[in-house]
């Protein structure tokens, strides 16, 4: 009788652990996963997480980087969402994972210079170990994921349709997927292509 109760303890306790560990079924986040909380260290030299970010009702999280001529295309845009958004509690969480020895334009010393130059109003942190762009899948600068309060990612991809031209975007990914989840809606577009550079991984 205590064997059997305790395999049914340890079964119980399994699954219960299971039950709140993130989601990943494989080569990053998907949509309807649950991504993990991170601490990662921003220009100031501060840990931030998500959990930090207070009165969140979702999470625009953003693998970008300086040197990318499509990150930098972004830049305003990223900018503007952040101050559209914020207010009404989706905040941008802005992340550079690429190896400043692939690419030392995007050194540690480069984003604190870069975001002090440009005043970004939302943090910008540093994957320096990649952990984050590999738990979420991240491929591209910009690479966006909107989450909702949850964690739960709820879209992958692309800002808008246009990466050149932001006066000439139809599509406005992002803005949409926010806008439908503020309004308790589903969000129609859940994933789309991500353009951009590709993230410069460490050498092996």
């Amino acid at each position: 009788m205590k064997k059997t109760f305790s395999l049914f303890l340890l079964f119980s306790l399994a699954f219960t652990a299971m039950s709140f560990q993130p989601t990943n079924t494989g080569g990053g986040y998907k949509v309807g996963d649950t991504a993990m909380d991170f601490s990662l260290i921003n220009v100031k030299g501060k840990p931030v997480s998500l959990a930090d970010i207070k009165n969140a009702k979702g999470y625009i999280v953003v693998f970008t980087c300086n040197h990318c001529p499509y990150a930098k295309a972004y830049e305003q845009r990223i900018i503007d969402l952040h101050k559209k958004y914020a207010p009404m509690g989706f905040s941008v969480v802005a992340i550079n994972s690429n190896d400043k020895d692939v690419q030392p334009q995007d050194s540690y010393d480069n984003m604190k210079k870069l975001a002090k130059k440009k005043k970004y109003p939302f943090p910008y942190l540093y994957d320096e170990t990649q952990e984050v762009a590999k738990a979420f899948g991240a491929t591209r600068t910009p690479h966006i994921y909107v989450l909702d309060k949850n964690r739960v990612v709820r879209y992958i991809g692309a800002i808008d349709d246009n990466s050149e031209d932001p006066a000439m975007a139809k599509e406005h990914y992002v803005a949409n997927a926010v806008n439908a989840l503020l309004n308790g809606k589903d969000v129609a577009t859940k994933e789309t292509k991500a353009i951009g550079c590709g993230i410069k991984w460490k050498k092996s």
